[in-house]
């Protein structure tokens, strides 16, 4: 059995906590971790405060194998991670020449001379092992202390990459034998994550211990992680690909595809596949519909074309909605949509007509028709199939979700009328 090998990121700087700047090193560190089979069990970000950097390094010791640090290695007085981990080691700063003798070199391929606060760079822990910074003044420092491998890095992003890149990660892959770890995610569409929850619970509790299921909502959707943990990356892409072959028939309707898919591609996909076409009538989503479909390379082979008729004027004198439609149920109707698709669909000469109309918001709503209502239809010739959406009082939120809703809509009908 596999030994898992765990490690904390720790980034410090007053400045992250602030909110000057994004922390974009712990997510990098993550992904790259994650590629050799180590496993980031906790992220901690913390000022320059001697007492919260003991306290963090304190909790990393009892916690994980790796501790990965960035930040507080500058030649200023609140640059503080040296001093704190010598410190902690119970050890001291000394010269490193070496460093010395790096750092001048660095300053003087740059015609600069080196000042006292730079040569201060090159002090360092006494139980460190140094690692040479060839793009930056700030060195890297490697400890095994407590049980622990500590790797300190420079905030600075690009030389923080280089570092780990050139010197850390191959230390790590000497210094433990790493597991594999494989990732695969099932994205679904038109069910929310308890429902999604209820209907695969007990294929859930039989999945062995070294696979584990994570739930990630987003507007619209739910994606299914399953991460495999073993030592051979054939067996576990197997044993992986086989749970989720005995979980799609629970779910097969809601599932649209699969790791890089997009709802989009995916419908882009199955109109190529069936030789389909769309066009689009979109009223209170403006466009946002066809920004996604023609997001997709290659779009133009199944997308003929899309109307905006935001007035309903132009539904009326652009598509053809009957006046009489619009009087008697208005534009935010279920009688609209179904015109609107039609229409749409016989005017580009489409296989597929797909319409929206509704009340975005955040004002124009009424008591029988509040913010967030929306009507989406979709005509394929021979019906329509239409949904009412009971939505929120962000507009934004609510132009995202009918896009959602009607690209599935669209998946559903495409489908069925395979089948």
């Amino acid at each position: 059995m596999y030994q898992p090998v765990t490690a904390e990121i720790i980034s410090i700087g007053d400045e992250l906590l602030y909110g000057q700047i994004l922390d974009t090193n712990s997510k990098w560190l993550s992904e790259e971790m994650d590629k050799i089979g180590i496993r980031v069990v906790r992220k901690t970000t913390i000022g320059d405060d001697k007492e919260s950097m003991r306290q963090a390094f304190v909790a990393a010791s009892e916690k994980v194998n790796i501790v990965l640090m960035t930040g507080g290695l500058g030649p200023t007085k609140d640059d503080l991670t040296k001093n704190v981990l010598a410190d902690f080691f119970g050890s001291q700063l000394v010269l490193f020449p070496q460093a010395l003798e790096d750092v001048k070199r660095l300053f003087e391929s740059r015609g600069r001379e080196l000042s006292d606060t730079n040569r201060a760079q090159a002090y360092l822990p006494s139980n460190c092992q140094y690692i040479h910074n060839e793009v930056g003044t700030a060195p890297g420092m490697w400890f095994e202390e407590k049980g622990t491998i500590w790797m300190s890095m420079p905030g600075v992003p690009h030389e923080m990459k280089h570092l780990m890149e050139k010197a850390v990660i191959p230390r790590l892959k000497e210094k433990f034998t790493l597991p594999v770890i494989y990732h695969k995610l099932v994205k679904t569409v038109g069910i929310g994550e308890s429902w999604l929850s209820d209907i695969i619970g007990t294929w859930e509790d039989q999945l062995p211990s070294h696979i584990r299921l994570a739930y990630l909502p987003s507007l619209g959707e739910v994606k299914l992680r399953l991460t495999g943990f073993g030592e051979n990356q054939e067996a576990i892409t197997r044993e992986v690909d086989e749970q989720i072959g005995s979980l799609l028939p629970l779910i097969e309707p809601y599932v649209y595809g699969y790791n890089n898919d997009t709802l989009s591609s995916a419908i882009g996909h199955l109109l190529v596949q069936k030789g389909k076409t769309l066009a689009l009538a979109e009223s209170c989503s403006g466009g946002y519909i066809s920004h996604l479909v023609t997001g997709i390379p290659g779009s133009s082979e199944y997308f003929n074309g899309a109307v905006v008729p935001y007035h309903n004027v132009f539904k009326e004198s652009i598509l053809g909605v009957l006046e009489t439609t619009l009087v008697s149920h208005g534009a935010v109707s279920e009688e609209t949509v179904r015109e609107m698709a039609k229409q749409v669909r016989l005017k580009f000469n489409a296989d597929y007509g797909l319409s929206s109309s509704g009340v975005a918001g955040p004002g124009g709503g009424t008591a029988s028709k509040p913010v967030g209502l929306v009507w989406i239809a979709c005509d394929d010739g021979k019906s329509c199939k239409t949904r009412k959406l009971q939505l929120t009082q962000d507009r934004t939120v609510n132009i995202h979700l009918t896009a959602v809703a009607a690209l599935n809509l669209l998946r559903e009908t495409v489908i069925q009328k395979s089948n």
